[in-house]
Formats: C-alpha cells, sequence, structure tokens
C-alpha cells in the first residue's frame, strides 16, 4: 500500500464520481481505477460500489475514508513540521546572558527573536558568569551565550558584536562622585564591588589587570555574581564597581556612573558550542549578530552561518545600537 492509494481512494470517496476525482488528482481514470482495485485487493474488502453513474461507499468504505483522511493529515503536518524545522521556523533556544545583557539588549533580543520566529519557544537565563556560560553551553543546557571576552574554547563558535566601555558605578555620597570622570588610579584606596573572581568571572580580571596596570592592587570589599546586586550594594554606599557602559540602564537612586578614562573597552559575543548547527540555533545566532550591527540589518537571516564563522580577531566594526545594550 503507498500513500497514493489512500489518496485515491480518497479523492473518489469525497467526489462519488472517478471521472471528478481523475481530474481533481491530474491523472487518467483508467490508472485511477487500478490504484482503486489494488487497494481493494490488499484489505481483501469492498470499499466502493460502483454504478454507472455514481460511486456509493460500502460500511467498510465509509470506515476506511476516516482512517485515510487522518493518516494523510498527519503525513502531511509531519512534511509541515519537517519544513518548519528545516527553516529554523520551531524549535526550542534557551539563550544565557550576563548581566548588563539581562538589562539592556535582552528586551530587544526578545522582541526581534519572536517577530523573526513566532512558533520558536524561547527561554532566557539572565546573569550568568561567563564560565557558568561556557559550562552550560558544553552540557546543552543552554543554546547560545550573550557573553564577554577574552574566551579560548576550540569548541565554541564565537562571534564579537560590539566592544563596551568601562565605566565606573559610584556611590552619591562618595568623595568621587563630584567628578566629571575619574582615571584607574583614582580608584586606588578604595572599596571595589566587583563580580565574583573565584569562578573566573571575565570582568573581575579585567578590572584586576587594570589596577595592577595602574600600579596598585585592588581592595576587593565585595565579591557578587549578579549585576543587579553589585549595582545595589554601590547605592548602599558599600564601594565602588567597574562596569561595562549598558549597566548604566539600570538607574537605581544613589549610584552615579561616571566616564572611566584608560579603562578601555570590553568585548561582547553571542557564542554556541561548534556542534549545534540546528537551523533554529544558527538563525537565532545571525538575528542577534544583525540586531547588534543595527535595527535595520535584521534581514536576509537565512543564511546565518556566515554570521558565525569569524574568530575572535582584530578590530570588530563598531556597531551603530542607537541605545544602550
Amino acid at each position: 500500500m503507498e500513500l497514493r492509494h489512500l489518496r485515491a481512494y480518497v479523492a473518489v470517496a469525497e467526489e462519488r464520481h472517478f471521472g471528478r476525482a481523475a481530474e481533481r488528482l491530474h491523472i487518467a481514470q483508467p490508472p485511477l481505477s487500478q490504484m482503486i482495485r489494488a487497494l481493494e485487493g490488499e484489505l481483501g474488502v469492498t470499499l466502493l460500489e460502483r454504478t454507472t453513474r455514481r460511486v456509493e461507499l460500502t460500511t467498510a468504505g465509509t470506515a476506511y475514508l476516516e482512517r485515510a483522511r487522518s493518516i494523510l493529515h498527519t503525513v502531511d503536518d509531519a512534511a509541515d513540521e519537517a519544513r518548519l524545522v528545516a527553516s529554523g521556523s520551531i524549535g526550542r533556544l534557551t539563550l544565557g546572558c550576563v548581566g548588563s545583557v539581562t538589562y539592556s539588549l535582552l528586551p530587544r533580543v526578545a522582541r526581534a527573536l519572536s517577530e523573526l520566529s513566532p512558533g520558536l519557544e524561547i527561554s532566557f537565563r539572565g546573569e550568568m558568569l561567563v564560565p557558568d556560560q561556557v559550562a552550560a553551553l558544553h552540557a546543552g543546557e543552554i543554546d547560545l551565550a550573550l557573553l564577554r571576552t577574552p574566551l579560548s574554547d576550540p569548541d565554541l563558535v564565537v562571534r564579537v558584536l560590539r566592544r563596551d566601555a568601562l565605566v565606573a558605578a559610584v556611590p552619591t555620597g562618595h568623595r568621587l562622585a563630584g567628578r566629571r570622570r575619574l582615571e584607574v588610579r583614582d580608584l586606588r584606596d578604595t572599596d571595589l564591588i566587583m563580580h565574583a573572581g573565584r569562578g573566573g568571572s571575565v570582568m573581575f580580571g579585567r578590572v584586576a589587570a587594570l589596577c595592577q596596570d595602574a600600579g596598585f592592587t585592588p581592595r576587593v570589599r565585595h565579591e557578587v555574581v549578579e549585576t543587579s546586586t553589585l549595582v545595589t550594594l554601590v547605592a548602599a554606599g558599600l564601594g565602588i564597581a567597574v562596569v561595562p557602559e549598558p549597566v548604566t540602564a539600570l538607574a537605581l537612586a544613589g549610584v552615579r556612573y561616571l566616564p572611566l578614562r584608560g579603562a578601555g573597552r570590553v568585548e561582547l559575543a553571542v557564542a554556541r558550542a561548534r556542534s549545534r548547527t540546528e537551523p533554529h540555533v544558527l538563525q537565532a545566532a545571525a538575528a542577534i549578530v544583525s540586531l547588534a550591527q543595527g535595527p535595520d540589518v535584521m534581514q536576509d537571516l537565512r543564511v546565518p552561518e556566515r554570521h558565525l564563522q569569524q574568530p575572535i580577531s582584530g578590530r570588530p566594526r563598531r556597531p551603530t545600537v542607537s541605545s544602550r545594550a
């Protein structure tokens, strides 16, 4: 039995006429009659009662029609689903984000992905440190990560999105809060609040290196995981924090953000495990790359792999994102 036999039978049963059914299927009537006879012969039952003017269904034919329709609908639905999966339109995607992305770029990413693929089930894990993101990528717990570099892992495909300036989050009551800008050396002999360093936080390492280059060892009063907690502790007057500029989206009372001269920039990148090549993962990564390059570049996202092949090297193109992220 073949699907074409089922389709032939459903057409004849619904039209109650071999000629009309043959026209509907775009085939000649003799082959259609042969398929129906072959189907009845394989089943060992009579499905249709034929007269010179009309075709009637037997009791067995009526029951078989409902089952045949159900089978064909299931087959068609499976084909449609396969096409949607192949196009990246459906699937499940989990995105892990560092803290500065959680409060700035993430809402735009969520909206863009939802508009691009309404059938995609998207979940997010915010406030993740880079080591935790890398581990989650390898374990398959997240599909994509928005993280800070440097990152050296041959099993990950990484694309730098942009470079964010570093700023100082200063309690409004601090002696340095009245400055227009700070230099790294101004942080000597001040209490610092930093992202947890024991887990290998990229920001902890970057800030510690800046202090060492300025000739002093940072005086770390608190280490925290969540960026929101870090800024909250600054607002409480417990110390100064060095953070990526997008963190200024967390405008808490008691915190003033000041430019930090000589601190340079930190890269934001999207990463996936090299083995993850499902269409919806590649397409989502391409959408994120386009979004970071500007709001008018969300086009031609069906060939995403080209966006993900570039290694971390050289100076990335400065993005044209108008809002902080």
